[in-house]
């Protein structure tokens, strides 16, 4: 039997695309939060069979005509401040409006209060929206993804901006970057944010690398200070280039702002679907420098994939910094037990710093 084919229509100008075209039926078809209210005309002489209307904004009687066609209506949900059936990765301009009145004030904040009171709840409606929501953020991010060799950056959250540890997860990112490489991190503060802002950099001389970080560091830490940390990483991301960098972060750990530097977000509720989308995604492999608990759990979950991974299809894990992940974290000995057992011990490498981090990625 051959394979169904479907659509996603995120935008009006694809539907008006697909209609201009004469198309009769609408088989298939995934019509994503679309204003759909225009469109009685155009839309109610097709066949409606095998569609599916996500969150659409549409007149009653078009409703109507649509589920008596053989089309599956899912209505909006009233009372979130998100859209479950968003067909696009967040940008932080999206994330951080509102900044104007304090972090307090944004759509990211706003957010994530609305989460913490979800999982208080225990409302089957609010997760059903929570779900639907992450199921098409990880849709967007394949998009995004697809044609891209993609390369992860983990690292600790707590990493200030202006110290040594930052500016070379800069010099990470830009390396990485300039090797035609997508950099993908967790999204958040510390590591994960000057890998970002070292994607963005790729092109930049040294002074001017130096110039960003020192504007960064008038504003070093989040904690408590999320608004001028914000409005400081705004003021210098307005000045780079939108060089494609993606971060992925979870409103599970809403107390870490996502940062400003990725221009694409694929930010989660569920932080388990976060965790596994961002470590599957990475098909160049992965680099961890210096963290702790969260670090260390991605590390491990990257292990177990590549543990039971098909045989030559392992991703590389580069460690970067000996002294931490064999003395303070010690966790390198177990990593080479379960990659020996596992069969991919080619694959896993313990560096000095990131000058080498280059060939250990091949």
């Amino acid at each position: 039997m051959a394979a169904r084919r479907v659509r996603e229509i995120e935008t009006l100008d694809e539907l008006d695309g697909l209609l201009a075209t004469g198309a009769r039926s609408m088989r298939g078809w995934r019509l994503q939060g679309l204003d759909l209210r225009e469109y009685d005309d155009r839309l109610a002489g097709l066949d409606a069979t095998g569609a599916a209307f996500l969150g659409c904004w549409t007149s009653p009687s078009l409703t109507d005509r649509l589920r008596d066609g053989g089309a599956v209506v899912l209505p909006r949900i009233e009372g979130l401040p998100f859209s479950p059936y968003r067909g696009l990765l967040y940008t932080p301009a999206e994330l951080y409006a509102g900044l104007e009145d304090g972090y307090e004030a944004t759509f990211d904040a706003r957010a994530y209060r609305w989460s913490v009171d979800a999982r208080v709840e225990h409302d089957a409606l609010l997760a059903a929206a929570a779900a639907l929501h992450d199921h098409a953020v990880d849709d967007a991010l394949g998009e995004a993804l697809a044609g891209h060799r993609t390369v992860g950056v983990m690292g600790g959250h707590k990493l200030d901006r202006g110290t040594d540890g930052y500016r070379t997860a800069v010099e990470l990112g830009r390396r990485l970057a300039g090797h035609g490489l997508l950099v993908a991190t967790g999204g958040g503060p510390g590591a994960m944010e000057a890998a970002n802002l070292g994607a963005r950099l790729v092109e930049a001389d040294e002074a001017e690398v130096d110039a960003a970080v020192e504007r960064l560091a008038e504003a070093p830490d989040h904690v408590g200070a999320e608004t001028a940390w914000a409005r400081a990483a705004a003021v210098v991301a307005a000045d780079l280039p939108e060089t494609t960098t993606i971060g992925v972060p979870t409103w599970f750990y809403g107390h870490e702002p996502p940062n400003l530097f990725a221009t694409h977000v694929a930010k989660f509720f569920a932080n388990a679907r976060r965790e596994d989308t961002l470590l599957r995604r990475c098909d160049a492999g992965i680099v961890f420098l210096p963290g702790a608990g969260g670090t260390v759990q991605e590390l491990f979950q990257d292990a177990c994939e590549n543990y039971y991974a098909a045989e030559g299809e392992a991703a590389p894990m580069v460690l970067v910094g000996r002294e931490h992940w064999t003395e303070r974290l010690p966790v390198w000995p177990l990593l080479q037990a379960l990659a020996e057992q596992g069969g991919f011990a080619e694959r896993i490498f313990l560096v000095d710093d990131v000058d080498a981090v280059d060939d250990a990625l091949g």
